[in-house]
């Protein structure tokens, strides 16, 4: 096996277990994201915790963590796969080690290494996320709904590797969201504010 895997592996799994909301809120907060709210330092806690600012932030350096894994294929001259390569970010970034093997859901780390190995089905992608969260207004439910769709699709696309990460990656978000799970069983999950859920439940209790 080339050198040049492990090492893609390696600063791949580096690149993703830098703590971007950890950070954004320690440096620029003085605040610990994961003290506040659902406790986890990704995306959507960022934005409950921090604010839209934060979270925007967050949201494009998670991202950019998975990108610049797929990336690391190019800029070794190596014919290693972009999307496997990239699974050591996602790896890193729910696992990181430089936050105590405790990160976040894999969702943005994911869509950012899909935009480097197929723009298309990237697109595609954020087109179920954005209409499932419109629906429900639960970011843990447009990440369930989203990666299961994803999933089906992909084997429209009749590429391999993308359909085992996509079974993987489906199967991990629904072990990352069980907790979340439960909530929506019991009508108490988190929603943003905007979209059909938020307006229904906004009503609801208005009614009461």
């Amino acid at each position: 096996m080339s050198w040049k895997i492990p090492v893609m592996l390696v600063i791949g799994y580096l690149l993703g277990s830098i703590p971007s909301g950890v950070l954004i809120g320690k440096i620029f907060y003085g605040k610990d994201v994961r003290d506040y709210g659902s406790g986890n330092m990704g995306t959507t806690n960022t934005f409950r915790v921090l604010g839209k600012k934060a979270g925007i932030v967050v949201l494009l350096m998670d991202s950019l963590k998975g990108t610049l894994a797929a990336l690391l294929p190019y800029f070794f001259h190596s014919n290693a796969n972009p999307m496997l390569i990239a699974l050591s970010a996602i790896i890193g970034h729910v696992f990181p080690i430089f936050a105590g093997f405790k990160g976040g859901k894999a969702v943005a780390t994911s869509a950012g290494a899909l935009l480097i190995y197929n723009w298309k089905f990237f697109l595609l992608a954020w087109a179920i996320f954005l209409i499932t969260i419109l629906l429900t207004s639960m970011v843990s439910m447009a990440s369930m709904v989203g990666f299961t769709i994803i999933t089906i699709v992909s084997f429209f696309f009749g590429d391999p590797v993308l359909i085992g990460v996509a079974i993987v990656l489906t199967i991990f978000v629904f072990i990352r969201h069980w907790k979340n799970i439960e909530r929506i069983k019991n009508g108490t999950e988190n929603m943003v504010p905007f979209g059909l859920g938020y307006w229904l439940r906004q009503r609801k209790e208005k009614e009461k």
